[in-house]
């Protein structure tokens, strides 16, 4: 697993619909417990429960989970600080953002030329 100070990026998130917090936890470099305490500090975090309590997070989970991430180890917030910026929807604004949105972009679009160029069989 990746440790913040270390590597900024991030694997590309699959085409999935759902992700387990097992996913989730190998994609934004955190811990499932720590997944599971920001569900409790960020209300902007709410993955669908199934049967047996089971998380399911959605794409647009894992990218706010990315913010929040960006924000308390990269940028060095306190819990509250990051609440405040989410919930104030600077990040949207935050360049930062779109830029690690359009490194994902190209990443998947040099997988499908990949693919597209590979010899058939």
């Amino acid at each position: 697993m990746l440790e913040p100070s270390h590597n900024n990026e991030l694997p590309t998130i699959p085409g999935k619909r759902y992700f387990t917090i097992g996913e989730v936890a190998e994609l934004c470099a955190v811990k499932a417990h720590v997944l599971r305490y920001w569900e409790q500090e960020f209300p902007q975090l709410s993955p669908v429960k199934r049967r047996g309590n089971r998380r399911y997070y959605q794409r647009a989970d894992v990218i706010t989970i990315r913010q929040i991430r960006s924000l308390l180890y990269d940028q060095g917030y306190t819990i509250g600080g990051a609440k405040q910026k989410l919930s104030s929807h600077e990040v949207k604004d935050d360049t930062s953002q779109y830029k690690q949105l359009i490194r994902q972009m190209i990443t998947e679009l040099e997988e499908v030329l990949d693919v597209l160029n590979a010899p058939a069989k």
